[in-house]
């Protein structure tokens, strides 16, 4: 990535007048999509927008066909657009993506994504209305099975990821970040685009650089976004894995500019260690041979893990609308995507995330 310094402000002032309808380029980078690209490529084509389109995807080594589908796409759409990524990087695909790219207003999307038929309209109008340097909308998760639904249910639940607005907020705002994103094309020719050591977050950490050119990120509750999040718990798992591995790596990075949230997670990995490693030494005995004092002192070691078990299940058993295998599923689905998510976490804050890669497609 070239990653030019900040050659002049992105604050509202600075940015010239949208037209009317202006031009927009979606991005795409795909890898082992071949169940998901050829719907999401649909969805962006039906959108309702009387301005000019184009949809760029950067094509990473899939093995599954998805890359033959793409091209077939593309011959049948002139809009429809296919450059490689022989690398595979999501930071490096959107890049390339961008490149490419010849409108002024870019919008990022995913092959699990489904835009609302106003998207695009909507998303442009905001811009035009703001200021906004980028803006994003509310992903709206979605499940196929009980597990997907449970999943689903888990990302917009507070109890879930919590924190961004585009989770679970329901009015407009300025953000420290967006879903996927309604970018200026602006943004990309002062910051020069996402930064490829950054396998995950990046998103995050453009605009953070955003932020700092004196740009502005919107929260826009009207802009809807339809996501299919992973349906096996293998997959689940390892993606919140290399999703904390990374966020550490951002952490080493930016440090305070992190919000303290991303610490629950490793805090909740750390406790849950310490009862199991307690419970280990009380089982083999150990722990006759202290004193009487420490003995009741690390038994109190158990009281969050007990109180997070337990609001786990209450917060399942409330599960609105759902059936008995969901809220069983979704029992074990919020403490896989804490744990997973925090012991990544601390091996990133550890190790970092050279070596790290998201195996979960």
């Amino acid at each position: 990535m070239s990653r030019h310094p900040v050659r002049r402000s992105l604050a509202p002032e600075a940015l010239p007048a949208l037209p009317e309808a202006p031009g927009v380029s979606y991005i795409m980078p795909v890898l082992n999509e071949a169940g998901h690209v050829a719907d999401a490529v649909r969805g962006i084509l039906a959108q309702e927008y009387a301005g000019e389109q184009e949809i760029v995807l950067a094509l990473g080594p899939s093995t599954d066909g998805t890359t033959e589908t793409v091209r077939e796409l593309a011959l049948e759409d002139e809009r429809i657009i296919a450059v490689d990524n022989p690398a595979g990087d999501t930071p490096v695909g959107l890049n390339l993506a961008i490149a490419r790219t010849s409108h002024p207003v870019i919008i990022r999307v995913d092959a699990h994504s489904e835009l609302s038929e106003n998207y695009t309209a909507a998303g442009v109008e905001a811009l035009r209305r703001t200021g906004a340097a980028n803006l994003g909308g509310l992903m709206r998760a979605a499940g196929r099975g009980a597990f997907q639904r449970a999943v689903a249910r888990a990302y917009m639940s507070p109890v879930g990821l919590g924190g961004p607005a585009y989770h679970s907020g329901d009015r407009a705002q300025e953000a420290e970040s967006a879903y996927l994103g309604v970018f200026r094309r602006e943004v990309f020719e002062v910051l020069g685009g996402f930064d490829e050591t950054l396998r995950r977050g990046q998103d995050w950490e453009l605009n953070l650089r955003i932020r700092e050119a004196g740009g502005v990120i919107r929260f826009e509750p009207g802009l809807t976004v339809t996501y299919w999040p992973r349906d096996t718990w293998s997959r689940l798992a390892r993606q919140f894995y290399a999703t904390g591995v990374w966020r550490a790596e951002i952490v080493r990075r930016h440090g305070a500019k992190n919000s303290l949230r991303y610490f629950a997670p490793p805090v909740l990995v750390l406790g849950v260690g310490a009862a199991v490693a307690e419970t280990v030494l009380q089982l083999t005995g150990t722990t006759r041979r202290w004193p009487r004092w420490v003995r009741r002192f690390t038994r109190l070691v158990h009281v969050p893990s007990t109180a997070y078990v337990a609001g786990i299940v209450a917060t399942a058993w409330r599960a609105k609308d759902a059936g008995l295998r969901e809220r069983v599923w979704f029992s074990a689905v919020l403490p896989t995507m804490h744990l997973a998510w925090g012991a990544g976490f601390l091996r990133g804050l550890v190790a970092g995330a050279a070596a790290s890669r998201d195996r979960s497609r």
